[in-house]
């Protein structure tokens, strides 16, 4: 398959990044299309949705060999069957997210450059597709969820001290704690003395989490690659 784009987001890695799209609505991203597709003939009517699909690449999780079972990160260690989760260790590396779109933005330079929000990719992501989301045939009110409907409520308190929040511009500090409420950590980790890191927006977010509450211990600027 051909990769038609990229998006830019502000994970420079994968740990902290919400496990579905849709989580935190405030992240924004914006897909910079490859030369060979910036045509604005094929966006035409893309403007009268308000969501659309991606089709993308685990760049950052493909391994030789799959396993027929995975563990799911809020599950504590149990196992599931990989076609029975979104596990980024499967066959094909093919993530699939909705993200509401926001604005098609026309570049003197990269041609149509979509902003969308609530996307669950890491920086310069390769994007396979997008498709418009369609409410009359996607959404399935219907719908059984299996065990996802355990897990799916968590979220933590977030403590995170004005002094520190301030060294993000305010159109990311609404971004960085929805991320820091879904609890980054892995489910079967419950250590409150151990200090965790979320790369996020040009810092590294340090914190701990006790009781339900995710206390922010420092914010530090990362350093170029």
């Amino acid at each position: 398959m051909n990769v038609i784009a990229h998006i830019r987001t502000d994970f420079p890695s994968k740990f902290g990044i919400p496990r579905q799209s849709g989580l935190v609505e405030d992240l924004q991203g914006l897909i910079i299309f490859e030369p060979e597709y910036r045509d604005p003939a094929a966006f035409k009517g893309l403007e009268g949705f308000s969501h659309i699909w991606l089709l993308w690449n685990f760049s950052q999780s493909e391994r030789e060999r799959w396993s027929a079972t995975v563990k799911p990160p809020r599950l504590g260690g149990k196992r599931m069957g990989v076609f029975a989760t979104r596990s980024p260790y499967r066959p094909n590396h093919i993530g699939l997210s909705c993200v509401r779109l926001e604005e098609i933005h026309m570049d003197p330079h990269l041609g149509p450059v979509l902003r969308v929000s609530g996307a669950d990719l890491m920086d310069k992501t390769p994007i396979y597709d997008i498709k418009p989301y369609v409410p009359l045939t996607d959404c399935r009110p219907e719908a059984s969820e299996g065990y996802t409907g355990e897990t799916k409520k968590h979220c933590l308190e977030v403590e995170f001290p004005l002094r520190l929040l301030e060294r993000y511009p305010k159109e990311k500090r609404k971004a960085i704690i929805g991320v820091l409420a879904q609890d980054p950590r892995p489910a079967y980790v419950r250590d409150p003395e151990r200090i965790y890191g979320v790369a996020f927006g040009g810092f590294d977010v340090r914190f701990t989490v006790d009781a339900g509450v995710l206390t922010v211990r420092e914010v530090v600027p990362i350093g170029p690659e």
